[in-house]
């Protein structure tokens, strides 16, 4: 057996597709536009590790101008998590693209933010913790994730 990805739907493809790739890194492997059945899949996956992916499923909007599927919360999913070479840097640059650091990293090893469409990330250190560092350090908790 091999896993192969996780599928998240979202609703504006184009801010997760943004926040996937100028957020967190990750590179576009493919993408596939079906028309008959009215939505568009689009894959992401880390460049050191491009065999396991996150698929992107966007449902188009109703023919007939009724309102998109809500897909709620998404708190049932849980998260996906990534390895980062340096948590601080990437929380930073998440900040500076207004992605709210939910749980910051004030132990230098985990955070979590959440996608456009409420999608839990979890950020996890590579290697050891880094030592504690503000602004970090004394960052409360924003929201939920």
């Amino acid at each position: 057996m091999k896993y192969l990805h996780a599928m998240l739907r979202v609703h504006d493809l184009d801010r997760t597709s943004e926040f996937f790739t100028k957020g967190l890194g990750l590179v576009q492997t493919r993408r596939m536009d079906n028309e008959a059945g009215r939505y568009t899949l689009v894959y992401f996956a880390a460049p050191e590790n491009p065999e396991v992916e996150v698929e992107l499923t966007y449902n188009w909007p109703p023919e007939d101008g009724s309102a998109p599927e809500d897909y709620g919360s998404a708190r049932n999913f849980g998260h996906l998590a990534f390895e980062v070479d340096d948590i601080y840097a990437i929380c930073a640059h998440l900040q500076s693209l207004g992605v709210t650091i939910n749980r910051p990293p004030r132990d230098g090893r985990m955070a979590f933010v959440r996608t456009p469409d409420l999608i839990s990330i979890e950020l996890l250190q590579k290697g050891e913790a880094l030592a504690p560092a503000e602004p970090w350090a004394s960052m409360p908790n924003t929201g939920t994730w």
